[in-house]
């Protein structure tokens, strides 16, 4: 830090005290790191679990605001408008200390002058003053209203749930026939969500395992469910989207474009690589066997293209099958680009889909794939390629790639 303060650059203060380059960027944001986790200069402690530690990860799993342990994925969670977000948070440090006034502020931020002076007064709770993470975690702590579950509270209410779950009466079942019974009682509510959470949440011990058989699936443990928004990343690699290809593959005046997929055999235990170029219908087959793991996936998709010149190896259209998980390291060998179309749209890959359709007159459905060795799989591609096509003006494929190479 002596070194920065006397005009060195980070590079050359760590080369002088013999540090590597992420201890000087951590110290020159003043974060401090111990064994299992790291100290932010906000305050924030972020620590990781031993299995994460062991294996490498340092995807921090809770933080620690004035000795408390705080669950990250609840402190970041955004629940309404109303409440100022960390980005906001963060704002409203960086202008505050450019010395603007609270109304400046919240003009800038779109925000009441109320909302931004209630911050500053209640969540700056670091010496060094205000601090984005810091305050961020003290709402979220403020927020937490200690609270009895409903059916907990009123006796009556759960002794009416209790009789009408041992007559095997769905949760459903019981939250509407509540407003029929007790017309004019307010109190006997309860909404099916709590009837639930009372079973797997709060009933404990042998009261839990009385009323979870009660349902009618009698589970001791409620199924979780994931969210459809929250749909976990494909592939480790990001996907680049179709509409990101060059337009002249949509032209297909420009040979070089490719569209593959597979077609499945028997039971889904044997698979063929087709690719299909997209200016001449040409067709080259893939030899997988009885494996389709995205390692053999890719080593066969590479063994088919390198075969063809540079000219011919431009992009790749594929759909998102698990299948395609090593398209990055397919583009390092081929320097072919995959692309990839969007689910449920198989006529982005027209070419491909009408020719596979062909190929299903050789490799019927429901047939054993793996009885076609690599030279049978390169004789129907050049029976295929030598067909001519009406898309074609009743050219063949082989003729059509030819002239356009020789064009090119």
């Amino acid at each position: 830090m002596r070194l920065r303060k006397e005009g060195k650059t980070r590079a050359q203060a760590a080369a002088a005290v013999g540090v590597d380059k992420r201890s000087a960027q951590d110290w020159d944001k003043g974060i401090r790191v111990f064994y299992g986790g790291r100290v932010h200069s906000d305050g924030r402690v972020v620590k990781y679990s031993s299995q994460q530690i062991l294996a490498g990860v340092k995807t921090p799993r809770t933080t620690y605001i004035h000795g408390e342990r705080v669950d990250l994925d609840r402190v970041e969670r955004v629940i309404d408008r109303r409440y100022l977000s960390l980005l906001e948070r963060e704002r409203l440090r960086d202008l505050h200390r450019e010395g603007l006034s609270i109304r400046a502020i919240a003009v800038a931020m779109k925000r009441s002058p109320s909302t931004i002076s209630r911050e500053l007064r209640r969540n700056t709770v670091s010496a060094r003053g205000y601090m984005p993470h810091a305050a961020h975690r003290a709402s979220v702590q403020r927020r937490t209203r200690p609270k009895l579950p409903k059916l907990v509270a009123d006796t009556v209410l759960l002794e009416y749930v209790q009789t009408r779950l041992k007559k095997k009466w769905s949760p459903q079942q019981i939250s509407h026939r509540l407003v029929k019974d007790f017309p004019d009682s307010a109190e006997m509510r309860v909404s099916t969500e709590t009837i639930y959470q009372a079973i797997y949440v709060h009933a404990r011990g042998e009261l839990k395992r009385e009323l979870a058989r009660g349902l009618r699936r009698g589970r001791a443990a409620r199924k979780p469910r994931r969210d459809p928004n929250s749909r976990s990343r494909r592939f480790v690699d990001p996907m680049t989207s179709i509409a990101e290809r060059p337009a002249e593959a949509d032209t297909r005046a420009v040979p070089g474009h490719w569209e593959g997929d597979l077609i499945i055999g028997a039971g889904s235990q044997s698979a063929i690589a087709t690719l299909v170029e997209r200016s001449s219908r040409y067709l080259v087959l893939g030899h997988l066997g009885a494996e389709r793991t995205a390692e053999v996936v890719r080593d066969s998709l590479i063994a088919a293209v390198t075969e063809l010149p540079g000219t011919l190896r431009r992009t790749l259209t594929w759909d998102q099958g698990a299948e395609m998980a090593e398209h990055r390291s397919f583009t390092m060998a081929t320097d072919m680009r995959v692309y990839f179309a969007e689910p449920g749209a198989p006529w982005q890959r027209g070419s491909n889909e009408n020719t596979n359709g062909l190929l299903r007159q050789y490799f019927p459905r429901r047939s054993d794939l793996r009885a076609h060795d690599p030279d049978a799989l390169r004789t129907v591609a050049e029976e295929l390629n030598g067909r001519p096509r009406k898309s074609l003006d009743w050219d063949t494929p082989a003729e059509r790639l030819a002239a356009l190479i020789n064009a090119s």
